[in-house]
């Protein structure tokens, strides 16, 4: 214990403060710093500085002087001079050869000097020459060059980028004191005779201008130096275009080529503007002075059509011309020039661009139609241009430069087209839509006859559907025309070839009783269901007898669209017509909506034409696509399938089953079918439309996307109107089946005579109510969803239960009359059950156990029956039991039996009044 020391007490969490001062501060490496500055920071200033104020920079220390000598430094001044120019290092061979012979020369004619070992750090540019400074000498980076180099260390083997630098100082140095003569004098003193050639003056004057550039700065006068310099240049290029325009002049391409390549050489990239000689070579063109030759107003016919075979033929001389000169400019002038892209895009602007204008001008005053098929058809002919720039330049440019020549052409006319476009849309959709409703309104009489189910008088309605939806695909394949050719009825013709193409997928107009005459054998050997394919011809024949394809069908009354309308019709006609509501599937047209989606396509494909522009008009095509699409979902389910499909509901809350004598089918319900069949192959229609167009344009995925949501409102507003004319059908239907179980079930099915022969078998009644029930639900079956159809099983059944207790409760029923009770019941659940819904099939087998309490003669065992709760699954309670044992004929005979059985009770032993 003795040996133990006591634990000194420790912090487990430091304070701020004791941490900070406990924290040991890192001191930098003195190596790594000059001063207060780091090596690295000294680099990046020396790479800054002028060439003439590094020896200033390096008096200050040894450290700086060694600094002087870093390889990045003088990466960065070469990369200033020459950088990855590898032509401009043969002129720097070129300029020593010349150096060493005026070298040799000088040595020849001056008297002998001692060289000089300078302890100087720069001694390595140069030897110190016996003789006077020369002026300018004094402050610059190096001595004299007319003495050879003497570096006391001997040469690297691989040349590091200070040596490259110092030889390139020295060599164009030699060439300064040229620049200091009057200008018309400088190029003669650069370039005595014998002349070099036009190639090697360009590339030394370029070099020059690198030398004295802000980036390398080599002397304290190289501002005055390098205007002499630009006023040289300047008489370069003036000699260089003279030489050019004459080699132009007699066709000699080589001279041409010369000049121009060496115009570019000595051109400054930096200066804004076009290339002179590229410029002046594109004027001298005789393409942009023929304004007059082309006419853009014979585009139109006398009848104000389109016929674009004089633009065709005015963008074939273009072409040509673009393929001649441009051959030419690609042969002559440097790649980097793109003479040729400068010379399309001239073409395009001073001479396609004005021929277009006046063009769409004149369009514009002819109708708005033919302006935005004159707008696509003229962009499709300017768009030829691409083509042949791609195969002229080859390598020389991109598609991508060949096609923004003519964007940029065309950007000027996007605007005020777009625009004009949606708004087109939205007129042709709106007349469509008054000419349906207007025809509507216009009609008034219709045949039973002609108004037959085309869907549901098919053996497989599902097939005749995949058939429709397969032509109509097939329609949709069709090419829209873009350019107008010949007369403008080619397009007239295509597209009433379209259309009537599309109406006769109309399932309304196949048939024997069709409207006009018009029939077609859709049934083949078999029974199947076919397409005939007619003749094109006839149809347009047919399409030229009447104005519209709405007009082909037989008239028809306008359905109410109000209760007070049906009310004032029923009271002037005590008793309508059966056939008033034979006409529910004339409230939808295929054909209507198949023009709607035709008139749209005809606008998306003209728009299509400008998919791929770029930039801010590429977003507005883009954003017209959809819109267009949009306007489409939008007419053809708030002025098409809403409207039909509320009419066709109002005048389903209309029917009277006591007004019909047909028991076995409900009018409005069967041509509301026929009307979901057509409404179910119009959204059919809308998503093969989507997916062939629209897919491509957007992202399918994207519930944000404005198309998307578009269409799933425009799912969810037919869902709806099915919902509910299903809902008024549904309620339509039982009315009937009330109605044919009251009138057609006998006063005494139920209640027989004594001594009668009874039949163990369903009442008429019942059977035809089972029959109206059974192909109703049959037809059904193929034009919902499996949901909703067992939604609408599950309505009928409810119903169905409630119509029959009501009847049992109208009746009188004796003990031979419950055998008949129980036949009925067994008929009516052996109907439900085929329905293969589990919760209304257990709702009839305990309404079927109720028949029971028909034939139990003995009082006492009734009442047991009657409170045996457990015996009906818990669907009756005893009161409701009770309720039906009192249309027993016997009733009043067991009453006080069964009351006292069930209840403990006697009236006169328990009552106080009696």
């Amino acid at each position: 214990m003795d040996k133990w020391t006591t634990l000194e007490p420790t912090r487990l969490y430091a304070s701020a403060t004791t941490g900070l001062r406990s924290r040991t501060v890192t001191k930098p490496d003195p190596s790594t710093y000059i001063g207060r500055l780091p090596k690295d920071l000294h680099v990046l200033i020396i790479t800054y500085l002028p060439v003439y104020q590094i020896p200033a920079y390096s008096r200050g220390n040894r450290a700086l002087s060694k600094l002087t000598r870093d390889e990045r430094v003088w990466e960065a001044k070469w990369n200033a001079l020459l950088g990855e120019q590898e032509g401009l290092a043969d002129v720097l061979d070129n300029l020593e050869v010349l150096a060493r012979g005026k070298t040799a020369e000088a040595r020849a004619r001056a008297p002998p000097t001692l060289p000089v070992d300078a302890d100087d750090e720069f001694g390595d540019f140069a030897s110190v020459s016996m003789g006077p400074a020369q002026p300018g000498e004094m402050g610059d980076f190096v001595g004299s060059f007319n003495v050879t180099l003497a570096p006391r260390t001997p040469l690297p083997t691989k040349p590091t980028f200070r040596s490259k630098y110092i030889r390139a100082h020295n060599l164009l140095k030699s060439l300064l004191p040229s620049l200091d003569s009057s200008p018309h004098l400088i190029l003669s003193n650069l370039f005595p005779s014998p002349l070099s050639t036009l190639r090697h003056q360009s590339q030394t004057l370029h070099l020059l201008r690198l030398y004295l550039s802000p980036s390398v700065q080599p002397l304290r006068n190289w501002p005055a130096l390098r205007s002499s310099l630009r006023s040289a240049i300047d008489r370069f290029e003036a000699s260089l275009l003279a030489a050019f325009e004459r080699a132009d002049g007699l066709k000699d391409e080589d001279g041409m080529k010369e000049a121009a390549w060496s115009s570019w050489e000595v051109w400054d990239r930096a200066q804004r503007g076009e290339w002179e000689i590229g410029r002046v070579w594109a004027e001298k063109r005789e393409v942009f002075y023929e304004g007059e030759r082309w006419d853009p107003l014979k585009n139109f016919t006398k009848d104000d059509a389109l016929d674009f075979d004089a633009m065709v033929e005015f963008m074939t001389y273009e072409l040509n011309v673009i393929r001649e000169h441009g051959s030419t400019a690609v042969r002559v002038f440097p790649p980097a020039a793109n003479v040729l892209t400068m010379f399309a895009g001239r073409i395009s602007v001073e001479v396609v661009a004005e021929y277009i204008l006046p063009l769409l001008n004149r369009a514009r005053e002819i109708s708005n139609e033919i302006f935005l098929r004159a707008t696509a058809a003229s962009f499709a002919q300017a768009w030829r241009m691409v083509d042949v720039m791609v195969s002229v330049g080859g390598e020389n440019i991109t598609k991508t430069q060949a096609e923004d020549v003519v964007y940029q052409m065309f950007e000027q006319n996007m605007d005020e087209y777009l625009d004009e476009e949606v708004e087109s849309v939205k007129a042709t959709l709106e007349t469509i839509c008054r000419g349906w409703e207007r025809q509507l309104a216009s009609q008034s009489q219709v045949t039973a006859a002609n108004q037959s189910a085309r869907f549901l008088d098919s053996h497989n309605p599902a097939l005749m559907k995949r058939n429709v939806l397969a032509s109509f695909t097939n329609v949709l394949l069709l090419p829209v025309t873009i350019v107008p050719r010949t007369v403008g009825a080619f397009v007239t013709t295509s597209s009433t070839a379209a259309v009537n193409g599309i109406a006769m997928l109309n399932p309304q107009r196949w048939g024997a009783q069709a409207a006009n005459g018009y029939s077609a054998d859709l049934t083949g050997k078999n029974g199947d269901f076919y397409l005939d394919n007619t003749d094109v011809e006839e149809h347009e024949r047919e399409h030229e007898k009447r104005p519209s394809s709405i007009s082909s069908r037989a008239t028809l009354d306008p359905p109410s669209s109000t209760a007070g309308t049906s009310a004032s019709s029923r009271s002037a006609s005590p008793k309508p017509s059966p056939a008033a509501f034979d006409r529910l599937q004339m409230l939808l047209s295929l054909d209507v909506a198949l023009e709607l989606i035709h008139a749209d396509r005809e606008s998306l494909k003209r728009v299509e034409t400008f998919q791929y522009y770029p930039g801010h008009y590429g977003h507005k095509v883009r954003e017209t696509v959809e819109e267009l699409f949009i306007l489409m979902l939008q007419a053809l389910s708030d002025r098409h399938i809403t409207p039909g499909f509320r009419r066709a509901t109002e005048q389903m809350h209309t029917y009277k089953p006591a007004e019909h004598e047909e028991t076995t089918s409900v009018a409005p319900l069967m041509q509301f079918f026929e009307l979901v069949h057509i409404g179910d192959t119009i959204q059919s229609m809308a998503q093969v439309y989507f997916d062939k167009e629209m897919a491509p344009h957007i992202d399918r995925t994207d519930f944000l996307n404005g198309v998307v949501r578009e269409k799933k409102r425009f799912e969810n507003a037919l869902d709806d109107c099915v919902a509910a004319g299903l809902n008024a059908g549904t309620e339509v239907l039982m009315n009937q089946v009330e109605h044919i179980i009251w009138t057609r079930t006998g006063a005494r099915e139920y209640y027989p005579q004594e001594g009668d022969t009874l039949e163990l078998g369903p009442t008429q009644g019942c059977r035809e109510a089972i029959a109206c029930l059974e192909m109703h639900c049959k037809l059904i079956r193929g034009s919902t969803s499996k949901d909703v159809l067992e939604v609408f099983y599950e309505e009928v059944g409810i119903r169905l239960h409630a119509v029959i207790q009501k009847h049992l409760k109208r009746q009188i029923i004796s003990l031979d009359g419950g055998f008949q009770v129980i036949a009925d019941l067994n008929a009516y659940h052996t109907f439900i059950s085929s329905l293969k819904v589990p919760q209304i099939t257990n709702d009839f087998a305990n309404l079927k156990m109720l028949g029971h309490v028909f034939i139990v003669s003995d009082a006492k065992d009734l009442a047991q029956i009657v409170r045996d709760v457990t015996r009906y699954g818990g669907s009756f309670r005893p009161e409701d039991i009770y309720e039906f044992i009192q249309r027993r004929s016997d009733w009043k005979k067991i009453e006080k039996t069964v009351d006292k059985t069930m209840y403990n009770l006697s009236f006169k032993e328990d009552c106080v009044i009696c």
